[in-house]
């Protein structure tokens, strides 16, 4: 997951947008007479996948697609200078998290009936659809995906005396492999059985929560106002991590991983086993022998964190017609097989988990097979209360894995407290 490494508030945003959109609806524009250009911004994180869809589109279709790619950082404060001057493009992409607050602001068009006659329409990724969706209405498809995973290292895992064929099925057992790596290969220093981003709020979220899913738990209530991130799911989790932290298994920087680089030292073969984002598959070694699971909670269950991008048409476009028949062919056999699986992209169908390009590797597969089994938390302060490194929940997740687990509940109550603000 392209992970929003610095909080950002949205007062500005409300501010700003309350009063630009109105309900979120459009005025009818009479047909155009000729072809029509669209406008699109996405996000940097977004920009390959982005590229390559609109690269496609415009290679076959009259209408075309004119896109524009942002610093992720400055992304959503152009969202909301564009929306308090009604100047939106229109099409835009967003982090899957940060739909419902544009949602809620009437930056998106309502397109509950053209989704509803999309043939495929139960088969679009269920955690972006639900995000994408306010008071029964639809206002987003699925741009672009990003799960979290366990990867593992099979040739550490041969010269550890470990299966490289089997990673594991349950947290327990990641931390017996992880600690196994450890203790065989990690004297000299370079060789890590695990690794984490132990000062990146997002980092948690996007690879402990799984954990609390695949056993059943949750970390919020439904209407994300609630925080239970000192359940016993949970907390059984940072109990894992923080015994592998003690045992020096993690690595001696995993403390302070603020996020930006903590996805590199696998693929430089130093660790034996981690949580990783789908997305940097395709970027591994090529002589690099990976094996790809589900995360699992400390018994079992498997789950994901649903990351990525949603996609919209802004509710002041007046190319409606058009940015429909784009983002309608994104989500076509066409673009999510030929586009997107060719390029081992996670699919935003589900029922094209299995296909030509996929079917070569049995590790796109699993991996597509998770959209359906996977979660987007909702909460309108997702990005103050998590993803800001100032924010209670990393506060807590620190204390939980490296400082004083007792502050625990006290923290988690902060968490609540900011969520309901």
């Amino acid at each position: 997951m392209r992970l929003r490494l610095a909080g950002i508030a949205f007062l500005g945003l409300l501010a700003l947008t309350a009063a630009a959109c109105g309900s979120g609806g459009s005025e009818k524009q009479p047909p155009a007479a000729g072809p029509v250009t669209i406008t699109m911004w996405t996000r940097a994180a977004t920009q390959a996948q982005s590229e390559r869809l609109v690269k496609a589109y415009n290679s076959n279709h009259k209408n075309q697609v004119k896109l524009t790619v942002i610093p992720t950082d400055n992304y959503q404060p152009r969202i909301a200078a564009a929306a308090g001057a009604k100047q939106l493009p229109d099409v835009f992409a967003a982090d899957v998290i940060f739909v419902p607050n544009y949602t809620s602001q009437g930056l998106f068009m309502d397109i509950t009936d053209k989704v509803g006659a999309l043939p495929y329409k139960d088969s679009l990724a269920p955690s972006h659809m639900k995000l994408g969706t306010l008071d029964g209405k639809f206002y987003t498809l699925p741009h672009t995906l990003d799960l979290s995973v366990w990867f593992w290292n099979k040739d550490l895992y041969a010269k550890a005396g470990l299966d490289p064929e089997k990673g594991p099925k349950t947290l327990k057992e990641f931390a017996q492999q992880a600690t196994t790596i450890q203790q065989k290969l990690g004297k000299d220093g370079k060789v890590h059985g695990t690794f984490f981003g132990g000062n990146c709020g997002g980092c948690y979220v996007f690879t402990f929560w799984p954990s609390v899913w695949a056993a059943g738990g949750q970390v919020m209530n439904p209407e994300g106002t609630t925080s239970l991130n000192d359940q016993p799911a949970m907390t059984e989790v940072f109990k894992t991590y923080r015994d592998l932290y003690e045992k020096k298994v993690t690595g001696p920087t995993a403390k302070e991983e603020q996020g930006p680089t903590w996805t590199g030292f696998f693929p430089k073969g130093e660790i034996g086993v981690m949580p990783m984002p789908s997305t940097t598959l395709g970027t591994m070694p090529a002589d690099m022998k990976i094996g790809v699971t589900p995360i699992a909670g400390p018994d079992g269950g498997e789950s994901t964190f649903v990351g990525g991008d949603s996609i919209g048409i802004s509710s002041t476009s007046k190319n409606a017609d058009a940015a429909w028949e784009f983002l309608s062919w994104t989500v076509s056999d066409e673009a999510q097989v030929e586009v997107m699986a060719k390029n081992k992209d996670v699919l935003a169908r589900t029922d094209l988990s299995s296909n030509k390009y996929s079917a070569a590797d049995p590790r796109v597969v699993l991996i597509n097979s998770l959209v359906a089994k996977g979660q987007t938390p909702f909460a309108l302060r997702f990005g103050q209360t998590f993803n800001d490194p100032q924010g209670p929940w990393l506060r807590l997740a620190r204390e939980a894995v490296f400082g004083d687990a007792s502050k625990i509940p006290q923290l988690n109550a902060e968490i609540t407290k900011s969520l309901q603000q």
